[in-house]
């Protein structure tokens, strides 16, 4: 590959393949190209304004992303996902030692794999399911979230808990903005309050369990030695992206 930014890149391929990004989005060719990390972006990682803000990952992810037209707040979070691997790989290497209980378990990143999904699920340049409510029978439209709903929910619900303190609304919060349509009523009031209000907890559970089974993400799965048959999910914490953090 001719390098005329002159510094060494990495193609990474996206777990969407680029299918739910609208066709004029560099997203949609389902890749990234990716620089790898220097001392100038260990930098970020040592910046306690982004540490203090909870954006230290966000800076690093779209310091590293070659193409500037990318719209980082359209990235899908199973992709987001993907370049966090890819960052970690090209800064430290495809090795990833973590404890486990008493043990110290040694994850050869390079070799994690995309989720398995039906590709057919996926409509080409829109990020758009539908799923009926089996206790209700009630038709909901709806979205995979990008990394910018996320910030917008984690805003909403930071809000609402200096209202009250007492409030747990990360759940409720997740669903209404992934929530599109409530049968084909896609007012944000009914919405809302079809999530509040009628949304029975029994459809609730079969409806995230359908999302995450059609959600292209990577497998942060690992099977550890007496661990559960479905495997752990790999830890990711700040010595992840910075190895020496502990150091």
């Amino acid at each position: 590959m001719e390098n005329k930014n002159k510094f060494p890149s990495e193609i990474v391929e996206l777990p969407s393949k680029g299918l739910l990004y609208s066709e004029d989005s560099p997203l949609s060719s389902g890749k990234i190209e990716m620089k790898y990390m220097t001392a100038k972006e260990e930098d970020i990682l040592t910046n306690q304004n982004y540490i203090e803000r909870g954006v230290v990952i966000d800076k690093l992810l779209q310091a590293l992303i070659v193409d500037k037209e990318v719209k980082y707040n359209d990235l899908l979070i199973g992709d987001k996902n993907a370049l966090l691997v890819a960052a970690r790989v090209l800064g430290y290497g495809k090795d990833y030692e973590f404890n486990y209980g008493d043990t110290k378990e040694v994850i050869d990143l390079s070799l994690l794999k995309e989720k398995e999904i039906d590709d057919t699920l996926l409509k080409k340049g829109k990020n758009e399911f539908k799923f009926t409510t089996p206790a209700t029978g009630v038709e909901l439209t709806f979205k995979l979230l990008t990394h910018g709903d996320e910030a917008n929910i984690q805003r909403e619900i930071t809000g609402l808990k200096k209202v009250n303190r007492d409030a747990s609304p990360d759940l409720s919060t997740r669903l209404k903005y992934m929530i599109t349509a409530v049968d084909g009523n896609g007012d944000t009031k009914t919405i809302r309050e079809f999530v509040d209000n009628q949304f029975l907890a029994r459809d609730s559970r079969e409806f995230r369990k359908y999302v995450e089974k059609i959600s292209p993400d990577v497998d942060l799965r690992f099977y550890p030695e007496n661990g559960p048959e479905e495997g752990v999910t790999i830890p990711i914490g700040v010595t992840f992206l910075w190895p020496d953090a502990a150091i």
